[in-house]
């Protein structure tokens, strides 16, 4: 199914979001701070998808200035590890429904400077950019009409929380079939790519080049430096 202009009342979105929380809870629970603990398969393909997500931020220039960051879908706080690493040491906000998974990640970071964590999407501020890996994945047994208009939702909301620009991957559309599982969400990247360009940016690139079934969008804002 191709994005295009979709609409999802306040009910549905509500449904939607008890069942991710109730699931990522319950990864966490079982695996604890770990690649596994968000459903990756491995800390490596996670890594990964954070240096895909990242490219927004490498072709602006802005890793290593206080550009700021909101954490879409946050886990336990695996990307701002990650940035860390990388030595950027600016404002970062995670966001996660899962309450369990919030606590966990408040826990792993407890006293870094300049991060923190939340349970609401209200208490987020807008940042330069805004990323998200992976929140559009599991659907579960929502049917697929449904689920592509939440995340259409999903991402004016990231939208609105963005400066510069906002990154996010899905699982593509293109994998082999005998990989593909009826209880995850497979995008067309392109209808995704053309979604983007004529909603939030004409500086958008489609990533379909890195080895796993999946594929990034980074929308730079029209007028962001």
């Amino acid at each position: 199914m191709s994005a295009r202009a979709a609409r999802i009342d306040g009910r549905s979105r509500a449904e939607i979001l008890e069942r991710v929380d109730r699931y990522y809870t319950g990864t966490v629970e079982r695996h604890g701070a770990t690649a596994q603990g968000v459903d990756w398969n491995s800390a490596e393909s996670q890594a990964l998808r954070f240096d895909q997500l990242l490219r927004l931020v490498d072709g602006a220039g802005a890793l290593p200035t206080e550009a700021s960051f909101n954490d879409y879908g946050c886990g336990y706080g695996a990307l701002l590890d990650h940035l860390r690493r990388a030595g950027w040491n600016g404002p970062y906000a995670g966001f996660d429904l899962s309450a369990r998974m919030v606590a966990v990640a408040r826990a792993q970071h407890e006293g870094w400077p300049r991060a923190e964590f939340a349970e609401g999407e209200a208490r987020l501020q807008p940042a330069d950019f805004t990323l998200a890996s992976g929140i559009f994945n599991v659907k579960q047994d929502v049917d697929e009409r449904t689920w592509q208009a939440y995340v259409l939702d999903t991402l004016e909301r990231m939208r609105a929380l963005s400066r510069r620009g906002l990154a996010f991957n899905c699982l593509t559309a293109h994998a082999d079939p005998e990989r593909m599982r009826p209880h995850l969400h497979y995008a067309d990247p392109v209808g995704m790519f053309e979604h983007c360009r004529r909603t939030f940016s004409r500086r958008v690139a489609l990533l379909h080049d890195y080895p796993l079934f999946e594929f990034t969008i980074l929308v730079r804002l029209d007028g962001a430096p």
